[in-house]
């Protein structure tokens, strides 16, 4: 009997190599070679049967001119989440495949039960377990009060009789909950491991592109916070979403990291509640919950998520240090950019805080990732110096670069206009950002140096 082939995957980059090796030559990790068959799975009934031809859909046979192409919208339906339909773009792409992951507790389950619930009342929708038992899942619709009649459900972990199921069944939306649960039979290894979740996505995503079917596989989170499972998984869908928040916090936070139909890193803000997820139409009126005495240290910047912008407060805390090497921590921010800050502030601003430990965190757990929070931080850590507190109505935001000039940012007018919106009177902005009318009550101050906004203050 021939010995069957396989290959060493990487699982940090998906590199491939003949033989088992140490270390990865591509991404230079060690001990990351996984080995897998490659004997292609037993022929399953339906579309997916056609072995790996038609994976990215219906095959063209001949070369097509691009300016030849039609250029027609895909048709979306809404999720029946308004913030889930802002991450993904504006809504669900017939065949697409979605990923959602996210930490154990975050809600992944509980957020694509009340999507199959409500779609169900719509749209055919087939949900398929392998973690939990029928009657475990239909006791939590229970107690989430969602409406159950419509909902196909199933519980299998053989990708093969997922298949057929769906070939007979036809459903517009299906739901796996977990890609790290399934299997093929012609796969000696367990579940969950490389060669299991990649040959099982690649069969269903072949599927859901060939008969149009909106895909929504869950995936676990390794302990860093990153997708579980090969780095051919990410590539092979089409939308990567993070839903993140912390177990002491009852408010969840969906990203999205990768989205070929729309754009990436949109944040989507939901409050889990007694009956589950409820979307957040103004997540700056969450984060602005702000005591009514104002402390040293406390400051409102105003940050773009996707395309929206989001007020939330930063904090900062400067404190004598004990230690011989001052402390540096930030929460919701790089803490190597609070380094290079400081650096700024010292040589620009004349402020020294190399003998003081500095503490920054970003109120609500929003990881801010962008630039336009340098300036909030930087006068955040001048109040707290100095032990001076800032005017509520302040707001603040833009870009500090290395030679202390104030850099704009995009969609500054957008930005001074959310903050008129939520009561704030005062703006310390980049002088490019600057708009020719202001909005009614609201003072702007544009600032071309760290200097001029020190000042300002």
């Amino acid at each position: 009997m021939a010995k069957a082939k396989s290959a060493f995957v990487c699982t940090e980059c998906g590199a491939e190599y003949s033989k088992w090796q140490g270390q990865c030559s591509s991404c230079r990790e060690w001990n990351t070679l996984t080995e897998i068959r490659l004997s292609s799975p037993r022929a399953v009934a339906g579309p997916a049967a056609s072995g790996r031809s038609g994976y990215a859909g219906a095959v063209s046979r001949e070369v097509v001119d691009l300016a030849a192409v039609d250029l027609s919208e895909v048709p979306r339906f809404s999720s029946t989440f308004g913030e889930f339909d802002r991450v993904l773009g504006g809504g669900l792409v017939p065949g697409s495949a979605v990923l959602l992951g996210g930490n154990p507790g975050a809600g992944k389950s509980t957020l694509l039960l009340q999507v199959a619930c409500k779609l169900a009342q719509q749209r055919s929708a087939l949900y398929v377990t392998g973690e939990e038992s029928l009657s475990q899942v239909a006791m939590r619709a229970h107690r989430l009060q969602l409406p159950t009649q419509g909902l196909k459900m199933l519980a299998e972990t053989s990708v093969e009789m997922i298949l057929g199921v769906a070939e007979r069944e036809r459903p517009q939306v299906l739901i796996i909950d977990s890609i790290q649960t399934m299997h093929l039979e012609d796969i000696s290894s367990a579940p969950g491991g490389v060669a299991q979740v990649r040959e099982s996505a690649s069969a269903l995503t072949r599927f859901a592109k060939q008969t149009n079917t909106v895909l929504l596989l869950v995936g676990h989170v390794t302990k860093d916070g990153t997708l579980a499972g090969p780095k051919v998984l990410e590539h092979m869908i089409d939308a990567s979403l993070l839903l993140e928040g912390g177990a002491d916090s009852r408010f969840r936070t969906l990203r999205g990291q990768k989205n070929r139909f729309g754009a990436v890193n949109e944040l989507g803000v939901f409050a889990m509640l007694e009956h589950g997820m409820k979307e957040v139409k103004n997540p700056s009126a969450i984060f602005l919950s702000r005591n009514e005495e104002q402390a040293p240290g406390s400051l409102v910047m105003v940050v773009w998520e996707g395309t929206r912008p989001i007020l939330v407060e930063v904090q900062a805390l400067v404190d004598d240090s004990a230690l011989g090497n001052p402390r540096r921590v930030a929460v919701g921010l790089d803490p190597n950019r609070l380094a290079m800050l400081l650096a700024v502030l010292n040589r620009h601003g004349g402020l020294f805080t190399g003998d003081q430990d500095v503490f920054l965190n970003v109120v609500g757990g929003v990881k801010v990732l962008e630039t336009s929070a340098d300036l909030a931080v930087l006068l955040a850590v001048v109040s707290s110096l100095q032990n001076r507190s800032l005017p509520r109505e302040l707001v603040v935001f833009g870009e500090v670069g290395l030679s202390g000039e104030i850099r704009p940012v995009p969609s500054g007018q957008e930005r001074i206009v959310e903050a008129a919106k939520h009561g704030f009177t005062r703006a310390i902005v980049p002088r490019a950002n600057a708009p020719k009318s202001s909005p009614a009550g609201m003072q702007v101050i544009a600032v071309d140096k760290l200097a001029e906004a020190l000042e300002a203050l």
